[in-house]
């Protein structure tokens, strides 16, 4: 088992760090965070004319068609930054939901423009009572004639304030796993959206009043898309956990390098036995985080079952990359709240994705079910 990088992916990671380098430095990070959108068109035209957004689309619908361990060394590269913009959400999660649950119709008509960036996609599963998985999906439809009628709200939708089309997920059975998935047109009558306050990045809420839509926007079948839905976010999942290592890869290396550059006492701080214990730490969560991270790349990547995998990664990304900026800050002190320094950058993501695609107490109850049926 080889968990390193091919050449291939060195060269694209060194792409991606270059382009961080000259175009997205912390600098312009740190101004692009306090707008509205979060990114800048020109962030999001590099990422999409150089194949970033659609790198796990097929490349019969316009994507790349590169395997999970290539997708993953750039975005634990755009983790680095860390990189904004609605490249996974978009790109990676609702590709892989139109993929696995649409229609070839539907795959033809969205796919390719998701994989060129022409528009963007959202996926809205989260209510206001928050829960994530098909359980806590409450938002029933009725029916009007050819269409679908959506009253109700969808909160910590990442990106659904930029996006054109919201795959928004809906209760259409009394069944555990009786739920359907539209294709709602985000500028349709009755949409409205807001990004979220407080220490976030791109979450959103969306809120539907009336909202028509065709039925002819169901993806898959009615009551249908639960295994579809499950298949799309396992592949989509271990992309994040990319991401995330990045972030963590990052604040190890500030937290590193302060401890070398500041002088206490007469001496780097970094040689103080508690600072180091802070750095041993946080790389502790970092290596944890990497390397159940690449195993299910790599499983992936081989066609073995990574269920149990998938979930474990996600648990230690969501939990490493939250210690990791923990522990950067208390090797920085006061320095790593300031806003121009950078660091917060990181903190803020952490937090922000630490529950995206289900918080780690939902990932270990379901690797406890994952066991028992294996056994």
């Amino acid at each position: 088992m080889d968990l390193s990088l091919n050449e291939t992916q060195r060269m694209l990671q060194k792409t991606v760090e270059d382009f961080i380098a000259r175009d997205a430095n912390r600098d312009k990070l740190i101004e692009l965070q306090q707008t509205e959108r979060g990114y800048s068109d020109e962030i999001w035209r590099t990422a999409s004319e150089l194949g970033w957004v659609g790198m796990m689309i097929p490349e019969q619908y316009g994507g790349g068609g590169s395997d999970f361990s290539t997708t993953a060394a750039v975005y634990e590269a755009l983790g680095k930054g860390p990189v904004p913009g609605p490249m996974f959400s978009s790109g990676i999660l609702c590709g892989q939901i139109i993929l696995q649950a649409g229609s070839e119709e539907q795959k033809k008509q969205f796919l390719p423009s998701i994989a060129a960036g022409d528009i963007v996609a959202a996926f809205a599963m989260t209510e206001p009572d928050y829960q994530w998985g098909p359980a806590g999906v409450r938002l029933r439809p009725t029916e009007s004639g050819s269409d679908y009628v959506l009253n109700g709200t969808k909160l910590f939708v990442y990106d659904g304030h930029v996006a054109d089309w919201v795959i928004t997920a809906v209760r259409t059975g009394d069944g555990a796993d009786d739920i359907s998935l539209l294709m709602v047109d985000a500028k349709a009558p009755g949409v409205t959206r807001r990004k979220l306050d407080g220490f976030t990045t791109s979450e959103s809420e969306v809120t539907f009043n009336n909202v028509k839509v065709p039925k002819a926007n169901l993806l898959g079948k009615v009551n249908g898309v639960k295994a579809a839905l499950d298949r799309a976010i396992m592949y989509a999942t271990p992309i994040l956990c990319a991401y995330k290592v990045g972030g963590a890869q990052a604040v190890c290396d500030m937290a590193v390098q302060y401890s070398r550059d500041r002088v206490q006492f007469g001496r780097p701080i970094g040689r103080f036995q508690f600072v180091q214990n802070h750095i041993v730490q946080l790389v502790n969560h970092l290596d944890a985080a990497r390397w159940t991270t690449n195993e299910v790349l790599w499983k992936l990547d081989t066609g073995q079952d990574a269920r149990v995998g998938v979930h474990l990664a996600k648990t230690l990304a969501s939990e490493g990359y939250r210690k990791a900026c923990d522990y950067s800050h208390e090797v920085h002190a006061g320095t790593g709240i300031m806003r121009s320094y950078g660091l917060t950058l990181y903190t803020r993501q952490s937090r922000s994705l630490y529950a995206a695609l289900g918080e780690p107490r939902y990932h270990r109850k379901q690797i406890a079910n994952l066991i028992e049926t294996i056994e």
